[in-house]
């Protein structure tokens, strides 16, 4: 994989403006410095995150001297890297040996990894910088981006409402420009929602493509590693970095990877997306069903061909998704629970300690009947390149309504929130979710287009071409 974008004539005024593919051309071929890149988005962090709260840990300091090193060794010749000198953050789960990996939780607040994770070793091996370690929602475990040890992260474009969670950190620093793009991981829509509600891209890939060693578990059947950015173009950079066998991971998978970069300059003629006739398409907002009647539009006038499909019983896959997810978290978590329970947020404590109702046979059914419904799936879509659906039904929910303390309504509105992602998961599918339009109050508003598995360059082509037909993902909220 190599970069052949246009060199830009000059860096912006402001250099984190930039995507991440155009900072690392300009890195690379000398328009622009590390250390001028790296002090760009340390002065946004220093200005926006008492706002948004997107960091758990900022490393100026380290982060300077190693865009220092990044400048000399370019200096000398020698290119470390596809993303040579790039600063990027990540999600606080990705294990670096020597640094703290707090997971977003107080009981592993002060714990130094031992170990590396993979995905993030081959992002630094790439040639990139750290600026620190992104906000998470304790342990991964919850849609809003709320955190009883944290405080809640808030989303760019209005810090009354959520950035959407797991991953809240990473979607609210690429929405705000604090990051060119970060990692994330996607157990029932921990990528995809903060994407959606914050205004990025963000990818989550098939289950078995990129190694989860070295990342916090969840669920050893559910998660999955994935990026959030700007653009489709630059996800596919950081995912033909992650991707492909790991020894250490013996559930990656051994195929190719394919040149997702490639990918990117495909069209949309020539392609066929299926629109669900049911579920996807039921209790929408307003706002929303008006984006997808936009998007679909746009995709049309793009040269796709738009068809209805029916899917089998999403709701039947979204409950399957719901027992996994909860037998096999708490399963994890066990030993604290037992031990310290009072350590955990109320909310994340609750979560866990549900799963410990479950009966065994049904969890046992639950993973049995996994094989039976993607067959089903691939069946329903065998006509299809790809399946377009709203990642969320709604906008943004503000930070109160979806809060612990937001009253009976609380809970229902966190399990609407994840309604679309669940289903994706259990079947263990690459989706990714792009910024389609915005609602009368600014508000952004995502779309996920689901494939088959493996088949992440297609949805690549299918949102790098809409991309080049729209700008929404351009778009940036004011008071960043």
């Amino acid at each position: 994989m190599s970069l052949s974008l246009r060199p830009s004539a000059g860096a912006p005024a402001d250099p984190a403006l930039m995507t991440l593919a155009e900072a690392a051309m300009a890195i690379r071929s000398g328009v622009l410095s590390s250390r001028e890149a790296t002090e760009a988005c340390l002065a946004r962090i220093a200005r926006l995150q008492p706002v948004i709260n997107a960091f758990i840990a900022i490393e100026p300091e380290a982060a300077l001297a190693a865009a220092d090193a990044a400048d000399a060794a370019l200096a000398q010749g020698e290119v470390r890297g596809l993303l040579h000198g790039l600063p990027l953050a990540h999600k606080d789960m990705f294990y670096e040996e020597g640094l703290v990996s707090t997971c977003g939780s107080k009981i592993l607040r002060e714990k130094v990894a031992t170990t590396n994770s993979t995905a993030l070793a081959r992002i630094k091996a790439a040639g990139t910088v750290r600026l620190g370690a992104l906000h998470m929602v304790e342990f991964a475990y919850g849609p809003t981006g709320h955190n009883a040890h944290f405080g809640a992260a808030r989303n760019p474009w209005n810090t009354a409402h959520v950035t959407g969670g797991s991953s809240s950190g990473s979607g609210a620093a690429v929405a705000a420009r604090l990051t060119y793009g970060a990692l994330g991981s996607d157990t029932g829509g921990s990528i995809r929602m903060p994407a959606h509600f914050c205004g990025v891209t963000g990818l989550k890939s098939t289950v078995g493509l990129v190694s989860r060693y070295g990342a916090m578990p969840l669920s050893f059947s559910l998660d999955t590693i994935g990026p959030l950015a700007r653009t489709v173009e630059d996800c596919a950079i950081l995912l033909g970095l992650m991707a492909g066998h790991d020894p250490l991971d013996p559930t990656t998978a051994t195929a190719p990877v394919p040149d997702y970069l490639a990918a990117a300059e495909g069209r949309l003629k020539g392609l066929t997306i299926g629109i669900p006739d049911a579920f996807y398409v039921d209790d929408l907002d307003p706002e929303v069903a008006r984006v997808l009647d936009e998007t679909i539009a746009t995709l049309k006038r793009g040269g796709a061909r738009i068809v209805s499909v029916s899917l089998p019983d999403q709701m039947k896959l979204s409950g399957a998704s719901q027992v996994v997810l909860n037998c096999e978290a708490s399963a994890s978590h066990k030993a604290w629970l037992l031990e310290r329970p009072q350590d955990y947020g109320p909310q994340i404590r609750s979560r866990l300690e549900n799963g410990f109702a479950i009966p065994a046979v049904t969890y046992l059914e639950a993973l049995r009947w996994r094989g039976p419904a993607l067959a089903e799936h691939l069946a329903a879509v065998a006509e299809v390149d790809a399946v377009l659906a709203p990642t969320a039904p709604m906008p943004a929910p503000s930070i109160a309504e979806t809060d612990t303390d937001g009253g009976p309504g609380a809970e229902a509105m966190i399990q609407r929130i994840t309604r679309f992602t669940r289903p994706v998961n259990y079947l263990g599918l690459p989706t990714v979710s792009l910024p389609c339009g915005f609602t009368g109050t600014g508000l952004p508003v995502g779309l996920q287009v689901i494939g088959r598995p493996f088949a992440e360059a297609t949805l690549i082509r299918i949102g790098a071409a809409f991309q080049r037909e729209t700008d929404f993902h351009e778009q940036m909220p004011e008071e960043a």
